[in-house]
């Protein structure tokens, strides 16, 4: 075999499936996707993606590792569930598009303001500090987090809907000083660090 096949031999062992295997949620299961393509058409955000579910496994397949890593269309899943119940081979569909999304962040090259990816962080940070989401201040956040101005936009678009939830009792003024705390909050953070430590551990035993 010449230095030349063996090299493209070489190249295509170190792809990026294997990777993705390696280091994504279910991501052994990309190699069953059958392109049919079921997914897409039972996602309600379908239209938008750059590159739909199937398409993403087949670039995934072919090595196309910065098109797929900083693509956005991992930060488009909902968690519907749609894509998993309609997959006539059972993928675990949003559990690889969030591992995927998961992965881009861990490496520092997830696309910057993405709307959904902002969501999730502002999620994250809302429920990991009591265990529950405030509502409140999660509505907040949202409304500020393409600025102060854009802020105070929508938050005067939302007034109205704020009060109808506030009467109906629907939204508390005891998020504003907090809110609900789950039981064991000194529990809680002890579970919400050792699963941190354990993904570090885990990261760092990959990148060996």
């Amino acid at each position: 075999m010449s230095n030349a096949n063996t090299g493209m031999v070489e190249k295509y062992r170190n792809n990026f499936l294997k990777e993705v295997e390696e280091n994504v949620e279910e991501g052994d299961w990309v190699k069953m996707c059958m392109q049919c393509g079921v997914c897409s058409g039972s996602c309600p955000l379908g239209p938008h993606w750059d590159h739909p579910p199937q398409e993403l496994f087949m670039m995934i397949r072919a090595g196309k590792r910065d098109e797929v890593l900083q693509s956005t269309s991992m930060w488009m899943c909902t968690s519907c569930y749609n894509c998993i119940v309609r997959c006539p081979r059972e993928l675990p569909i949003t559990h690889i598009m969030h591992g995927l999304a998961h992965y881009a962040t861990r490496l520092g090259i997830a696309p910057k303001n993405q709307p959904t990816m902002k969501f999730a962080n502002l999620f994250w940070k809302n429920l990991a500090k009591n265990g529950r989401v405030n509502e409140l201040w999660l509505g907040v956040n949202l409304y500020f987090m393409d600025g102060i101005v854009n802020g105070i936009k929508v938050a005067m678009g939302m007034a109205g809907i704020g009060l109808g939830m506030l009467k109906a009792g629907r939204l508390s003024l005891k998020e504003l000083i907090g809110g609900h705390t789950v039981k064991d909050k000194k529990g809680f953070n002890a579970m919400i660090k050792k699963a941190m430590e354990l993904e570090a551990a885990r990261i760092d035993n990959a990148s060996k």
